[in-house]
């Protein structure tokens, strides 16, 4: 049996994703920016998958929805677009310490143009506490961009308030829900977002293909130059097919969302208390409760986390160890280590990630196949490799 926990990474197409994409990939060809009937029959389709994601985020106004090419994209132009248009306001940007590669390095870019980046802390747990926002906005900020649900952790930051108070002081902001969308209810006037990013291929969509909410209103420079596609807000022929598809995925993630989050945490619970009834010095990394229903990440004393994801490799399962844009990095986990956990525990820590297609009989495997595995490798490391330890 093959076992895939990384869903955060990226999740496996769903077949009526493909069947509905299937018709745009063929006959239904057509430029959706072209006068005769292919142009607007793809043009149709393209409008009628805007209107499905407006209506996922809460809002009817399928104008304040823009096509990307995924979630990376989607944070950049959010970043980049809202400081290009605002920077005669303010040249400062709040963000968190934990946020993903897609925002840490765009606000590099900006610091390199003279923006200056404040980096919120998060608590032991992950946490952020909104007043920390309230605290580091000035006169001159122009920008708070927090992501919704961390990739790594899977902990929830509180994001209706932080728009509360962004909206109090005149402030745009925006939230990264890349990991979020589709898994819990998303309403951009409850959480009072002016932006929000998604991406299609963490919900069982095709990849290269995501979308960024943008509130009416919101002054928004552009990232990319050519034509006047999406209300000339992102130039460049759109993806038709893989925005039916991204569309697609959203309907099917909306059905019975609240009982299948409820099914995945209970899974992922099974899992977390198996793996530490079977093994001693397992730690969770990130708040108990306040976190998103399919992930979790644990410290696994005693082992080198990049050999124990090659070892369930070899045995047929899948996880990761964060974010799998930076796979092949060699440094700790930024988001463990912004936690203040200890270093010997960041580098022993394994992120499992589970999704629609996860079942209880994948659980049982993973817990008959890795306890086993880990006290082989702690065997052979005794002694070399120091405990993680069991505080933050």
């Amino acid at each position: 049996m093959r076992v895939y926990l990384d869903h955060n990474a990226t999740t496996p197409l769903d077949p009526e994703v493909l069947a509905a994409m299937t018709p745009f990939l063929a006959e239904g060809f057509g430029n959706p920016s072209s006068l005769h009937v292919w142009g607007r029959e793809a043009r149709q389709a393209l409008e009628r998958a805007r209107a499905t994601i407006a209506r996922a985020l809460g809002t009817t106004d399928k104008d304040t929805v823009v096509f990307t090419s995924g979630g990376t994209e989607a944070d950049n132009l959010a970043l980049m677009g809202v400081a290009a248009a605002q920077e005669e306001r303010g040249r400062h940007v709040i963000l968190s310490s934990v946020e993903h590669h897609a925002i840490l390095n765009a606000a590099a870019h900006l610091g390199r143009r003279g923006f200056e980046v404040s980096r919120l802390c998060v608590d032991s747990q992950g946490l952020l506490d909104p007043d920390d926002v309230r605290r580091a906005i000035r006169p001159d900020t122009v920008l708070v961009s927090l992501m919704h649900g961390n990739n790594e952790t899977g902990v929830l930051f509180p994001i209706a308030s932080v728009g509360r108070i962004c909206r109090e002081r005149g402030v745009t902001f925006h939230t990264d829900a890349v990991q979020s969308f589709g898994k819990l209810p998303l309403d951009v006037e409850t959480l009072c977002v002016d932006l929000l990013s998604l991406s299609g291929h963490k919900i069982h969509g095709p990849k290269g293909i995501g979308a960024l909410f943008i509130r009416q209103g919101t002054r928004m420079q552009l990232l990319l130059h050519g034509g006047t596609q999406e209300r000339s807000r992102r130039a460049g022929t759109e993806n038709v097919a893989a925005a039916v598809g991204l569309a697609r995925a959203t309907e099917l993630s909306l059905q019975d969302q609240e009982r299948e989050a409820r099914r995945v945490a209970d899974l992922r619970d099974r899992l977390e208390r198996g793996v530490m009834a079977a093994l001693p010095d397992v730690l969770r990394n990130g708040h108990p409760t306040e976190r998103l229903p399919h992930t979790t990440n644990l410290a696994v004393a005693g082992v080198e986390a990049e050999s124990l994801i090659l070892a369930l490799d070899l045995a047929g399962i899948g996880v990761s160890s964060g974010a799998a844009c930076s796979s092949g990095s060699l440094e700790p986990s930024h988001v463990l280590a912004a936690m203040g956990l200890p270093r010997e525990r960041v580098l022993s820590s394994v992120r499992f990630s589970l999704g629609r297609t996860t079942t209880r009989e994948e659980i049982e495997r993973v817990l008959e196949v890795l306890p086993p595995i880990v006290k082989r490798m702690r065997r052979v490391n005794a002694g070399r490799i120091p405990s993680a330890g069991a505080r933050a």
